[in-house]
């Protein structure tokens, strides 16, 4: 595993432990739809289906579709913040 693997792996076991992985998701979740992102992706999957074909299309080619578009809709006001709340947590609870 490299030392970038590592240090990824200990970060998310330090915020598991501490809850605050948790937090972030409800946190990302009100803000996403704040935003109107899952409404976007919601429109998105629907063309994907129109498409191709309610009988053509499998939850996994869905998936496969719309992720990248899902990323790029991500604001980035959305994912600093995010990155800010985590810096804090890393700061405050460095060992």
């Amino acid at each position: 595993m490299s030392k970038d693997s590592q240090m990824r792996a200990v970060i998310n076991q330090k915020l598991i432990e501490m809850g605050e992985r948790e937090r972030l998701k409800e946190l990302l979740r009100a803000k996403l739809i704040e935003c109107g992102w899952r409404d976007q992706l919601k429109a998105h999957c629907k063309e994907v289906i129109k498409e191709k074909g309610l009988e053509n299309v499998t939850v996994e080619d869905l998936v496969a579709g719309i992720t990248p578009k899902g990323r790029a809709l991500v604001p980035d006001s959305v994912k600093k913040e995010l990155l800010q709340r985590i810096r804090a947590f890393l700061a405050q609870h460095a060992t």
